[in-house]
């Protein structure tokens, strides 16, 4: 029997180590795909760390209900090698991107197409086996995508990634304020919804970063206006350039800080939704809340509720018009920033082999 080679979690807070296994059959409604690309994603450094920053020194703990040795990794790409006897065979050979938020089908979420919010959930990378492997193992062919004319690369990132940026955009759409909008945080996440916003919106899209790179970066590729949160005096200046503040804002970091710069920048009665999860707490006085009339709202997550298979089918919708390949560049460049972190959680291999340094 074939043999699959996984870069699996064996430890927590650890790097990565390269598991065989036998490559598994599928059954049923199963299909095998061969994975050609998965991404990183700060959720699975959460996974890896095994817990997640609840601020004020807490910690939520990741690590219940996992058997290690696991396979992280739930931005996937690849070609369908084996289906199971009720799949249409004539799926094998082609090209997918795979849908990881998968629930477990037959709960009232699940029925409604709510299989994010499932309490018995089976995300791909998050509760089974995910993609830092040369397989993956689908529950069930439906949650295959068609990617084409997309790169692989780019349709890899999109079911998380882009999602995630696409989610929290569409929070936005169809609101009676629209004078403008503002992005919090340009890492990959933040820079593809520059991307999006773009398509999805007409008014002016503002960004803000404390990297000078991130901020030209932006500018290069459509923001009207960055800022640097960190620029003494920077939310009169916002409230006086603006007239009043943003009516929308999305927080690509997610921390203490951007909330923080989120609130101070939004308009009376407007609208922020919170997208990153870089983790920490944050507080805001009630008597602030009821003056300044905002709602706070966060994006369908993927750290334990990941997007609907719709977002993720108009997400890749609405990149398969090929629109701002230099955009895609400064996607892929800003993606990098997590490659520090993957060496330290990955020991270095090469595809097709995964091949990892002995010690583990």
């Amino acid at each position: 029997m074939a043999l699959m080679r996984r870069q699996s979690l064996v430890k927590f807070d650890a790097p990565l180590c390269e598991t065989v296994v036998d490559t598994p059959k599928p059954l049923a409604k199963e299909v095998l795909v061969r994975i050609e690309r998965c991404g990183l994603c700060h959720s699975d450094l959460h996974i890896q760390d095994g817990y997640a920053d609840l601020g004020g020194g807490r910690k939520l703990d990741t690590t219940r209900g996992m058997t290690l040795p696991f396979t992280l990794g739930h931005e996937i790409a690849g070609v369908v090698e084996e289906a199971g006897p009720e799949v249409e065979q004539g799926l094998i050979g082609t090209k997918k991107a795979v849908f990881p938020w998968i629930g477990c089908g037959q709960c009232r979420d699940c029925l409604n197409g709510d299989e994010n919010l499932c309490a018995k959930q089976r995300f791909l990378g998050v509760s089974i086996d995910g993609g830092f492997a040369s397989h993956v193992l689908v529950p069930d062919a439906r949650y295959l995508l068609d990617y084409d004319p997309l790169p692989v690369n780019q349709a890899a990132t999109l079911m998380c990634s882009g999602v995630t940026a696409y989610g929290a955009l569409k929070r936005l759409v169809d609101r009676p304020r629209q004078r403008n909008l503002l992005l919090i945080g340009l890492g990959g996440v933040g820079m593809m919804g520059l991307s999006f916003a773009q398509a999805m919106f007409k008014q002016p899209i503002s960004v803000a970063d404390l990297n000078p790179a991130a901020r030209d970066a932006a500018l290069e590729n459509g923001a009207a206006v960055a800022y640097d949160p960190s620029e003494a005096d920077i939310a009169k200046r916002i409230l006086k350039e603006t007239e009043g503040g943003f009516d929308a804002v999305v927080d690509f970091a997610g921390n203490e800080k951007s909330m923080a710069f989120a609130v101070a920048a939004v308009a009376r009665g407007g609208k922020i939704v919170v997208s990153g999860l870089m983790g920490g707490n944050f507080s805001l006085p009630m008597v602030q809340w009821i003056y300044k009339r905002m709602t706070i709202d966060r994006r369908p997550g993927t750290d334990g509720a990941g997007p609907c298979r719709q977002d993720q089918a108009d997400a890749n919708e609405g990149r398969a018009d090929g629109r701002r390949p230099e955009m895609d560049r400064r996607i892929a460049g800003r993606q990098g920033r997590r490659a520090h972190r993957t060496e330290e959680l990955i020991r270095p291999y090469r595809a097709p082999l995964f091949a990892a340094p002995g010690g583990c």
